[in-house]
Formats: C-alpha cells, structure tokens, sequence
C-alpha cells in the first residue's frame, strides 16, 4: 500500500515533534494549513497524540513519531556509494 497525501501529512505531523523530551508538545492552530490540522485530527482518532490541536505523543505516538524521524533520516541522508 503506497502513501496517501493524508498518510503524508500524518508523517509530516509526527516529525514536528522533538523526541529529545517529553516535555514538549505542539499546538496546531486553527489558522494551520487544513492538511495539518486534519491530519492532526485524524492522529487523535488513532491514540498518537493527547488533543486534537496537537498537545503531546501518547505512547504509541512516540513510538510512531520515532518511526517517521529514523524514515526521513534514512532517506534524506546522502546515498552510500557501491563498488563493484
């Protein structure tokens, strides 16, 4: 199954995040672009984050949260020359 734009904004989402703590949350504002801020709902439906603005991971949130940060990393990181 590919990824759907709206699997996209979830990622997106997810990578705003600092995993460095737990003390800090995000808060997406109404006047966010509508993607975020559904997407954003839609990750309070699914038990990721604690408010339907945002607020904090749930357990299973970071969980996902640190899913998305090690993907981007690895596909933005420069490709590994091979040798044959």
């Amino acid at each position: 199954m590919p990824y759907t734009p709206d699997l996209v904004n979830e990622l997106n989402t997810l990578v705003r995040f600092d995993l460095a703590t737990t003390q800090l949350g995000i808060k997406i504002h109404k006047i966010a672009d509508p993607e975020i801020i559904a997407a954003t709902l839609r990750l309070h439906a699914k038990g990721l984050v604690t408010q339907t603005d945002g607020g904090y991971l749930t357990s299973l949130g970071r969980d996902a949260a640190e899913h998305a940060h090690a993907a981007l990393t690895i596909l933005t990181s420069l490709p590994v020359s091979t040798q044959e």
